[in-house]
């Protein structure tokens, strides 16, 4: 894959630290974009590190709470002192929670909401308002799930299946408020095995292998097969394409 326009630019990642946030960074660093991290886990500076160091890309990250608007606003602002201003985005910061609808404690619920839609929502604001302001272009990609738009199962997650069907209509919003200067799509991954979900299913592996029997591909999606439309979402490639939501879940929601 050769995406040339993306070099030199400033993407920001959120939840950048590790997993397919850490994945996708790196395929944008691969293709020359400066990358900055973003994530509450403090191995966020030592993933910048070494980032830069597999690419030679200049690198920055910062220690932010993406539910917190005032610190992400500041994240950013951090990230424009050092590598520019962003005018790409990836929110990859995300979490989820099983659990029966009717036994679902009110916090959990909140936590879930805050940190999938509020803090997309929060680290979108703070990337388009300089280039608003700029009248400069920009291309952001919200990772909402294919959990959005079915419910899979066995796992009981309404939480994060309304968060994430949220995303994308967010998603929607935006790019109808911003264009045509920022485009604004979502992608919605099925089952990949990021760092986490591989040490989940190598625990669980009945469960691994239920998911799997119900993916027409016959595998779970690697990080790396996201690195194509990621790119070409962050390229100028697809200028005329914003508001949609793109399902990469190797044909689970087909059937």
């Amino acid at each position: 894959m050769n995406f040339p326009d993306l070099a030199g630019r400033t993407a920001v990642v959120t939840g950048g630290a590790r997993g397919l946030g850490y994945s996708l960074a790196s395929a944008l660093a691969r293709q020359g974009a400066k990358v900055a991290l973003l994530d509450l886990l403090p191995e966020v500076e030592a993933s910048a590190a070494r980032l830069a160091e597999e690419t030679g890309v200049a690198t920055a990250s910062a220690t932010v709470d993406v539910t917190d608007a005032t610190s992400v606003e500041a994240a950013f602002a951090q990230v424009r002192t050092k590598l520019g201003t962003a005018d790409i985005l990836i929110t990859a910061a995300g979490i989820t929670t099983w659990g029966d609808a009717a036994d679902v404690d009110p916090a959990a619920w909140s936590r879930v909401i805050d940190i999938n839609l509020s803090g997309t929502f929060y680290a979108t604001q703070s990337f388009a308002r300089p280039l608003i302001a700029a009248g400069r272009s920009g291309s952001a990609i919200l990772v909402s799930s294919m959990s959005g738009f079915i419910v899979n199962v066995p796992q009981n997650q309404a939480s994060y299946n309304a968060s994430k069907a949220a995303v994308a209509h967010l998603a929607t919003s935006l790019a109808v408020e911003w264009a045509p200067a920022i485009r604004v799509n979502a992608i919605a991954p099925g089952y990949f095995l990021s760092d986490m979900t591989r040490q989940f299913t190598e625990a669980n592996p009945d469960l691994a292998a239920d998911w799997i029997a119900r993916i027409p591909a016959g595998r779970m999606g690697e990080p790396e097969d996201l690195d194509g439309l990621v790119l070409l979402l962050a390229s100028d490639s697809s200028s005329y394409l914003t508001g949609q939501t793109l399902v990469i879940d190797g044909g689970y929601t087909a059937i």
